[in-house]
């Protein structure tokens, strides 16, 4: 029995942020766990799911509807406009990119 009252949330459970709504869908894990990593970046929660069907069975990738990516349902119009510039490019790094030299 758990001595946490509810509505609090612990380290390992955090907080509720809402209903999730699914705000992209993609044919590889990779693309959604990508943009995944984009949207944390951006301070939004996020989610990938599905991933693991897809990657196990590729010919369920349709029928499933792909790899989707997930955000509170409150956050959805600052999601669409992180998913707008990671497809216009930019987020993308430069050819002469050292991570070794980066100061931030």
């Amino acid at each position: 029995m758990s001595d946490i009252p509810p509505g609090h949330s612990t380290a390992t459970d955090p907080a509720y942020a809402g209903d999730m709504t699914i705000v992209a869908k993609y044919l590889t894990p990779t693309e959604a766990h990508l943009l995944c990593a984009c949207l944390h970046a951006a301070g939004i929660p996020a989610d990938a799911g599905d991933t693991h069907t897809v990657q196990m069975h590729s010919l369920l990738t349709v029928a499933v509807g792909g790899a989707r990516v997930r955000v509170p349902a409150a956050r959805e119009a600052e999601a669409h406009a992180v998913i707008a510039a990671f497809h216009r490019g930019e987020f993308a790094l430069a050819e002469d990119f050292n991570p070794e030299l980066d100061e931030g």
